[in-house]
């Protein structure tokens, strides 16, 4: 079994070599599995040197010049040749014991595809009562945060993909999508919580509570609006780092 990890990432150059060490790091520990993987980061038009550390790292780099994340995460998939896909964000750590939970959901073959919680360590108490309230709807309702999403490449190509309307939140969607095909063919998503995934808080760190209210806030009261222009998305794509 082949396993694709793809990596959308746009200046990612002080993250991207913790992340890629990461997996291959987790794959090494589980090389007696037969599960073979390769890495893919999708270069969403980075202006540092992320693609050529990338490359360094052992990487095949994919360029997508368009800066949004679906789009990305669409161009790295476009190119695996894998029979699963696995989405991870730059600013996350895929330990051996997630990987391992991952491979069990594959192995398994009861399901099409799974997210993760997620681990935030240092968070001011008001934004781990986000993280606890989001991991809760998470598991509640199949739904994958963006950091890490596992699927079938057959159901993720028939679905068709990450929506290239939605520059936010386009996991969710296709949490909804992967999920109604999975029930079609008596097979299941489900949300990991034995080992969270690794991920950065610096969002937390790069906009104030305020900034982060006023975008939750837009989201709610202007969802369709916000999401499909990037304007009204600040914390996502005003390329702070």
């Amino acid at each position: 079994m082949r396993l694709s990890i793809i990596i959308p990432a746009y200046n990612e150059a002080q993250l991207i070599e913790r992340c890629l060490r990461s997996v291959t790091d987790a794959l090494t520990a589980h090389s007696a599995s037969g599960v073979t993987g390769e890495l893919i980061v999708a270069d969403n038009n980075s202006t540092d040197s992320t693609a050529y550390l990338a490359t360094q790292a052992g990487a095949q780099v994919v360029f997508e010049p368009i800066n949004q994340i679906g789009r990305a995460r669409n161009a790295g998939a476009a190119v695996a040749t894998g029979d699963w896909l696995l989405f991870l964000d730059a600013d996350s750590m895929l330990s051996p014991e997630l990987l391992d939970d991952i491979l069990h959901v594959i192995k398994s073959k009861t399901y099409v595809g799974c997210g993760s919680t997620l681990s935030m360590p240092g968070l001011p108490w008001w934004a781990d009562g986000i993280l606890r309230f989001w991991t809760q709807i998470s598991i509640l309702l199949h739904w994958a945060a963006g950091a890490l999403f596992v699927c079938r490449r057959d159901a993720f190509v028939e679905v068709g993909g990450f929506s290239q309307e939605l520059y936010a939140l386009e996991e969710i969607d296709l949490s909804k999508r992967i999920r109604k095909w999975g029930r079609q063919r008596q097979l299941e998503f489900t949300i990991l919580t034995a080992h969270p995934l690794d991920t950065s808080p610096r969002k937390i760190s790069l906009y104030s509570a305020g900034e982060i209210a006023g975008q939750i806030l837009r989201m709610l009261l202007n969802r369709r609006r916000t999401l499909t222009d990037k304007k009204h998305l600040s914390v996502w794509y005003d390329g702070r780092r």
